[in-house]
C-alpha cells in the first residue's frame, strides 16, 4: 500500500532506477515503462517488511528490465538496418562523473548489447553500481556462486570490446569541434586526419527514414558519406549519454544526433541516430545517477 514515506523513498531513488533500466535496455522510453511497473509493485508491497528500500527497488527494476530486454531482443532481430541506443540528453553533472558517463556512453551501450540478458544485468549491477553478489543473485534468480562466474565472464567479454581508454568529455569535445569544422567546410583531408582507417559509421533510421542500411566501414567510404552532407546539414554541439555530441539540422529541423567513439585520439565509431521515435525525448534533460 502506498504511503507518503514509500513515495518519498521511490522518488529519492528514481534517477538511480532509471539509470539501471536504461543501461540494461538502451532505451529511455522502455526505461520509463520499467519504472512505472516498478512503482506499481512498490506501491502494492507491505513496506514494513522492506529493510533496504534501495536494494529492493533495484532488484524489482532489474527483474522488470530483464523481462523487457528479452522481448526487445526478439524485436531487434527484425529491426531494419543497424540498431543504436536511444540518445539521452544528460544533465551537465553526469560528465563530471567520468565512470558514470563512460557506462552510459553510446560506445559502451553497444558493447553491452553483445551480452546475453542475464550477463548484461549482472555486469551493470556489479561493475557500475557495485551491488553485492547476494543482492544481484536475488535480482536475477541465480545463486551467488553462479553470479560470480557470470560477472567474471561478462567482465572479460566487455574488456575485449570496450574503448581502449576512458576519454574525457573535454577531449571528446575537442575532437568533435575539429570534426564539425571539417565537415561543414568540406575539408575532407582534415576528416581523414581525424578518423581511424578502420572507422565504422552506423546510421539508425529504423526503416522509418532514409539511412545507410548497413555499417559503412573504412575511412575513405565514411568520408565519402560525410562529404554528401556538406552544405546540406548544419551541426550544433549538444551533450548526450554523458559526452559531447552533435545534433544535425536540416532546414532548422533535427535530422539526427551523432555520437562518437574515440580510441587513441582518433574517431573509430560514428553513431548517427535518425529514427524519429528515438529523438522524441531530446527536448529535456535526464538526470542519471549511481
Amino acid at each position: 500500500m502506498d504511503t507518503p514515506d514509500a513515495t518519498e523513498a521511490f522518488v529519492a531513488h528514481r534517477n538511480l532506477l532509471f539509470t539501471v533500466a536504461y543501461e540494461m535496455l538502451g532505451s529511455a522510453a522502455d526505461a520509463e515503462d520499467v519504472l512505472q511497473e516498478t512503482w506499481l509493485r512498490w506501491a502494492d508491497v507491505d513496506h514494513t517488511t522492506v529493510r533496504e528500500p534501495r536494494a529492493y527497488l533495484i532488484r524489482t527494476t532489474t527483474r522488470q528490465a530483464l523481462t523487457r530486454l528479452r522481448t526487445l531482443r526478439r524485436r531487434k532481430e527484425t529491426y531494419v538496418g543497424p540498431w543504436l541506443p536511444e540518445p539521452l540528453l544528460t544533465a551537465p553533472d553526469v560528465a563530471e562523473d567520468v565512470e558514470l558517463a563512460d557506462s552510459v556512453s553510446m560506445a559502451m551501450l553497444l558493447v553491452l548489447e553483445t551480452l546475453a540478458p542475464t550477463e548484461r544485468a549482472v555486469f551493470v549491477l556489479r561493475e557500475v553500481f557495485e551491488l553485492g553478489y547476494d543482492d544481484i543473485a536475488e535480482a536475477v534468480g541465480k545463486s551467488p556462486a553462479a553470479v560470480r562466474q557470470i560477472a567474471h565472464r561478462a567482465r572479460v567479454h566487455v574488456a575485449a570490446r570496450r574503448p581502449r581508454e576512458v576519454v574525457s568529455p573535454a577531449e571528446t569535445r575537442g575532437v568533435l569541434d575539429a570534426f564539425r569544422e571539417a565537415v561543414e567546410t568540406g575539408d575532407l583531408r582534415g576528416l581523414l586526419d581525424l578518423i581511424a582507417p578502420d572507422v565504422v559509421l552506423l546510421a539508425d533510421g529504423g526503416g522509418v527514414v532514409q539511412a545507410a542500411p548497413a555499417p559503412v566501414v573504412g575511412a575513405e567510404r565514411v568520408v565519402q558519406v560525410l562529404g554528401n552532407v556538406t552544405g546540406v546539414l548544419s551541426m550544433r554541439p549538444t551533450r548526450v549519454n554523458g559526452y559531447p555530441a552533435l545534433t544535425l539540422l536540416q532546414d532548422g529541423a533535427v535530422h539526427s544526433v551523432m555520437a562518437v567513439r574515440i580510441d587513441d585520439g582518433r574517431i573509430t565509431g560514428l553513431y548517427a541516430v535518425r529514427n524519429p521515435e528515438k529523438l522524441s525525448r531530446l527536448d529535456r534533460e535526464t538526470a542519471v545517477s549511481r
